[in-house]
C-alpha cells in the first residue's frame, strides 16, 4: 500500500500542473479539476493493481512428504539351559545305571538273553520237601515251579541237567508231558544231603531232548546239622 500512495502523489501533481496551465477556450464550460484528478487517479490505481497481481508470482501447493517409518529391530529371547536334568539326561542315567544321587544299580538280565532258539525257561518259585535243615545223608525233593516262557513246547523228552555244586546224588527223570508257551509246571528231582556238615549248593538248568540247557538257573541251597530239629514240609 506505501508502492501505491507514492506512485500516486507524482501522478496527483502532474494533474494538478496539467490543469491550471491550460485555460478554456470561449464559450466552453469551465473543465472539472477535481473529477479530472480523481478519474485519472483511479485510472493509474486500477492499472498498476493489474501490474502488480500478473507479475507476483503463483502459490504451488508442495505435497508433504510422507515419513517412512523403519521398523525396529525384532528381539529374540535368548535360551538359557535349564538348570533341571533333561530327558534326554534322565536317559543316559538310566541306561548306564546311575541314579543322580551316585548309587549304581546292579544290571538285571533280560530273561530274553537266557533263550536257546525258541526255548526259554522262567522261574517262578522253589521249595524243598522236607523243610531243612537236614541230617547227613537224608534224603529229601526239590521242587522248582516254572513257567515256559518260549515260543515252542516242552515235549516228553526234555529233562533236568546238573551244571554245577554238589549234585547230592542227584538222578532225574524224563519230563513225561507236553507243557505248551505260558504255561506252567513243577519240576523235581530226588536228592540226598551230604555225609558233611555245613551249607551245601547245587546248580540245575533245564534242557532240550539233545541235551542243551536254557532258562534261568535252577538253585538248590541246604544246610546239613548232626542233630536237625524235626521240621514240616514247606510249600510256596
Amino acid at each position: 500500500m506505501n508502492v501505491v500512495r507514492r506512485s500516486l502523489i507524482p501522478l496527483l501533481l502532474v494533474g494538478i500542473l496539467l490543469a491550471s496551465c491550460g485555460s478554456p477556450a470561449a464559450g466552453e464550460p469551465t473543465p472539472d479539476v477535481e473529477a479530472t484528478i480523481k478519474a485519472n487517479a483511479e485510472t493509474m490505481v486500477v492499472s498498476l493493481l493489474q501490474t502488480q497481481t500478473a507479475s507476483a508470482p503463483s502459490a504451488t501447493n508442495t505435497a508433504i512428504p510422507t515419513p517412512s517409518v523403519t521398523a525396529a529391530p525384532t528381539t529374540t529371547a535368548l535360551l538359557l539351559p535349564s538348570p533341571a536334568a533333561s530327558l534326554t539326561q534322565a536317559v543316559l542315567l538310566s541306561t548306564f545305571g546311575v541314579s543322580p544321587t551316585g548309587t549304581f544299580y546292579t544290571v538285571t538280565p533280560n530273561p530274553s538273553a537266557l533263550a536257546v532258539g525258541c526255548n526259554n525257561l522262567r522261574l517262578i518259585s522253589s521249595y524243598t520237601e522236607p523243610r531243612g535243615p537236614f541230617a547227613p545223608g537224608q534224603e529229601f525233593t526239590q521242587y522248582w515251579q516254572v513257567e515256559n516262557s518260549g515260543t515252542c513246547d516242552w515235549v516228553y523228552l526234555f529233562h533236568l541237567v546238573h551244571v554245577s555244586g554238589d549234585q547230592m546224588s542227584g538222578s532225574p527223570g524224563r519230563l513225561g508231558k507236553v507243557i505248551p508257551p505260558y504255561k506252567w509246571t513243577t519240576l523235581s528231582v530226588d536228592l540226598e544231603a551230604p555225609r558233611r556238615t555245613g551249607t551245601h549248593t547245587a546248580s540245575w538248568r533245564f534242557s532240550d531232548a539233545g541235551g542243551t540247557p536254557f532258562g534261568s538257573t535252577l538253585g538248590v541251597s541246604i544246610v546239613v546239622e548232626t542233630d536237625p530239629k524235626t521240621a514240616t514240609p514247606s510249600y510256596p
